[in-house]
């Protein structure tokens, strides 16, 4: 009988040490994941981007490209037709490739992707623009057949050169000033996050 009372008391004290030590765990199981609270919390409208020069200089971009996608697709009859498919194409990858920058830096969701050098790829972005659309203008210019889409789509199209190419020139001089001015990339939003994820590590040392 002692015995049993003995393994039985022994019992009790490993179950109530077991529950004191696992309540005071540092490893015990959440019911929200920690990234599960972040997925979202840098995804918000950026009005200081849009209302920046790149973000203006964007919207300027990609409205005038679509204009001038929309008067190219109004010529019907074409010979030779080259320079109107090459004009159609650059239009077209101009609108889609600076809406998607734009949409993606007016979002913030390049903060998610912190390794990727976004000031670089919106340099990119913008010399190829500012070439190809340079090349399909005067190519469109020499061959037109004086029509009106053609004259104004050709219009459209040096304009919407000159407004990328001034992108490039102020994503040039950002690019080699290191992102300090002009409105960097990595957004205060960003700083913070980063800060205030390591202040979590810090206040909790049992992690560390």
């Amino acid at each position: 009988m002692r015995n049993n009372e003995e393994t039985e008391g022994f019992d009790g004290e490993a179950s109530n040490t077991s529950m004191i030590s696992g309540a005071n765990s540092p490893y015990q199981p959440t019911t929200e994941p920690v990234h599960s609270r972040n997925v979202f919390r840098a995804i918000r409208c950026d009005l200081d981007y849009i209302k920046s020069h790149f973000g203006i200089l964007k919207i300027i971009e990609v409205v005038l490209a679509l204009i001038s996608f929309i008067f190219i697709e109004t010529i019907m009859m074409c010979s030779p037709c080259a320079g109107v498919y090459l004009f159609e194409f650059v239009s077209c990858s101009a609108f889609v490739v600076t809406g998607v920058l734009l949409l993606i830096f007016s979002l913030n969701l390049h903060t998610k992707v912190p390794h990727i050098n976004w000031s670089l790829t919106d340099l990119i972005n913008t010399v190829t623009s500012t070439l190809f659309f340079f090349l399909a203008s005067v190519i469109l210019a020499a061959l037109n057949h004086q029509t009106g889409a053609e004259i104004a789509a050709v219009i459209f199209g040096f304009l919407v050169m000159g407004v990328y190419g001034l992108n490039t020139y102020l994503a040039v001089r950002r690019w080699r000033l290191g992102d300090s001015q002009d409105g960097p990339l990595q957004t205060s939003e960003y700083i913070r996050a980063r800060t205030a994820s390591r202040g979590e590590v810090e206040s909790r040392p049992e992690l560390q």
